[in-house]
């Protein structure tokens, strides 16, 4: 018999989820509630615990302390032909041709053959691989068997689909491509969780998220509200000695790489007067106000001496 659940019922549910291994805690004490429908973030620098946490999500961990609960449900084997992962470490069935690969997995999942072999070659022209269906897959470049390990994941049309560093190794051109795909899962009411250390790709993309360090949650939200409650940035891109950037009055902190920087102002902070002492020392190419980015959130949340180093921009393009 088929349980029909409130639409208002988590996704997924970690209830001050615990995870260590010997003496080292990857998740201490994570509690956070998935809205169904949404796209989720799991945010946070390389080794926060962000694929520690997903792994408990799936089934693939058991935590020590604490509940995880998926679809309604707390047994892994009842969600697992409803859910649709994607691991971070990556990896294909080289001698296995790719329409093979994806139906083999839709088997996995309890599909018909003939069902598997017809969502395969959709997806896979969707990807733009239709024609590699009858490649082997070691002859397939990295971008490539990224997004054939995803139309993996999607096969079975799954209600929760859960992807760690989806856009890892994609060129620009696919990460629109996975990106489009991503939204529109959320279009079909489809849960899509997503991990990522890049933070840029989770400000663009979704709705509300989790920021992780050290494994503790230090922030969790929808993504506008957690915007809307910092300071004001100015966003300066310039050429000079930023060494003049950090004697500015009214700015609390300056987020400088070399050419590009971030300045959260306080409240009675006046940008034009700003702008007017920075411009006999620097030449100025863009002076913008707007909301903190998620990255400069991140820092003013934890500190810059207690976050682990992190991505605000990453090299595939986002």
């Amino acid at each position: 018999m088929t349980v029909v659940r409130g639409t208002d019922e988590p996704a997924a549910l970690l209830d001050g989820v615990t995870k260590r291994f010997a003496e080292v805690s990857a998740v201490d004490n994570l509690s956070l509630s998935v809205p169904r429908g949404t796209v989720y973030g799991f945010l946070g620098p390389n080794g926060a615990g962000k694929t520690t946490s997903i792994r408990m999500l799936v089934g693939i961990l058991h935590p020590n302390a604490g509940q995880v609960t998926v679809l309604g449900e707390r047994d892994p084997a009842a969600i697992k032909r409803r859910l649709g992962y994607l691991p971070e470490e990556k990896g294909l069935y080289k001698k296995m041709r790719v329409a093979e690969l994806v139906a083999y997995f839709g088997r996995l999942k309890g599909m018909s053959r003939a069902n598997a072999v017809t969502q395969a070659n959709r997806l896979l022209d969707e990807f733009d691989l239709g024609h590699r269906a009858t490649d082997r897959c070691e002859s397939l470049s990295k971008g490539m068997g990224q997004k054939v390990q995803i139309a993996c994941t999607l096969v079975h049309a799954p209600e929760l689909v859960v992807l760690d560093e989806p856009f890892s190794g994609l060129d620009p051109v696919n990460v629109e491509l996975v990106r489009g795909m991503i939204l529109d899962l959320k279009r079909r009411n489809c849960t899509v969780i997503i991990s990522t250390h890049v933070m840029e790709q989770a400000e663009q993309i979704c709705d509300a998220l989790v920021l992780i360090n050290r494994g503790r949650k230090v922030l969790e939200g929808p993504t506008a509200t957690l915007k809307q409650r910092a300071e004001r940035t100015i966003v300066v891109d310039y050429d000079g000695d930023g060494a003049a950037l950090r004697t500015l009055p009214g700015v609390l902190r300056v987020n400088d790489a070399g050419k590009h920087a971030e300045l959260a102002l306080a409240d009675d902070a006046d940008p034009q007067a700003i702008l007017e002492l920075l411009m006999p020392t620097l030449r100025i190419r863009r002076f913008d106000t707007r909301e903190a980015s998620l990255h400069e959130i991140f820092v003013r949340t934890v500190g810059p001496d207690l976050a682990s180093p992190v991505e605000s921009r990453g090299s595939d393009g986002i």
